[in-house]
């Protein structure tokens, strides 16, 4: 089964939240950069929520790039690619002062650890032990609920 749009929302944020939410967790207090802990987490969080809302608007248009493809789904391995763009976007954003909430600044190494880290987390859990507690996900077109 193809996941379906909502599918796919359901998957990220789920994700994201879980498997994210617990490699910011563990990796904020050793990443580069001099602010306090508490500033390092927040920017660290708020990293994390940007990824995840502006990834609902990416898949829309990973959607819509879809259906030109005659199984309508990427390969497993543009998923991990996916995360390219995204995150050059959000750097972007990130350096532009775009992203409310953010104290301070955010370096460089610190983005790319975390944001790499947490893709490959995310992406690495989604292509396998997804699949182990939630058994239907993949015929329900990737929802959850």
């Amino acid at each position: 089964m193809v996941p379906t749009l909502n599918g796919r929302i359901q998957t990220r944020v789920f994700l994201l939240a879980v498997v994210g939410g617990l490699i910011t967790l563990i990796i904020v207090p050793v990443l580069p950069g001099g602010a306090p802990l508490g500033d390092k987490y927040r920017n660290g969080f708020l990293v994390l929520l940007s990824v995840a809302v502006l990834g609902v608007l990416w898949e829309l248009l990973y959607t819509f790039l879809m259906q030109w493809r005659w199984e309508k789904d990427w390969p497993t391995l543009f998923g991990l690619v996916e995360g390219i763009p995204e995150g050059v976007l959000i750097w972007v954003l990130l350096s532009a002062g775009a992203i409310p909430g953010i104290v301070g600044k955010v370096g460089g190494a610190a983005f790319l650890i975390q944001f790499i880290l947490v893709w490959l987390g995310v992406w690495l859990v989604a292509n396998g032990p997804m699949r182990v507690p939630f058994i239907r996900w993949r015929f329900q077109g990737g929802r959850l609920v």
